[in-house]
């Protein structure tokens, strides 16, 4: 399993505008093959700063992502949005554990 864990700011002014943007791309992304967990969360203490976490069965389902249609969108529109300071990381899991 691949968990990407990651975080971007947005202007503040243009939050609303994104959070449908958002939501087109949490929806298309979690009927992907191969997306076990997709998800933008806002910070409750840091306006603008969106969190994001993402599960995914494999590398290339991964990979598989970046080239759809709705994540070419997206990529152009979170530039119109003023998106900045985006750090992800991928990690590959080689098992898990109810806490």
């Amino acid at each position: 399993m691949i968990v990407v864990v990651g975080s971007f700011r947005l202007p503040v002014a243009h939050l609303a505008a994104a959070r449908a943007a958002m939501a087109r791309v949490m929806i298309a992304t979690r009927a992907e093959v191969g997306c076990l967990a997709y998800a933008y969360a806002e910070d409750l203490l840091e306006p603008g700063l969106i969190r994001v976490n993402e599960a995914w069965t494999t590398r290339e389902a991964l990979a598989l992502h970046f080239e759809q249609p709705h994540m070419i969108e997206w990529k152009r529109e979170r530039a119109d949005f003023g998106l900045t300071e985006r750090v992800m990381t991928a990690y590959e899991i080689s098992g898990e554990e109810a806490l």
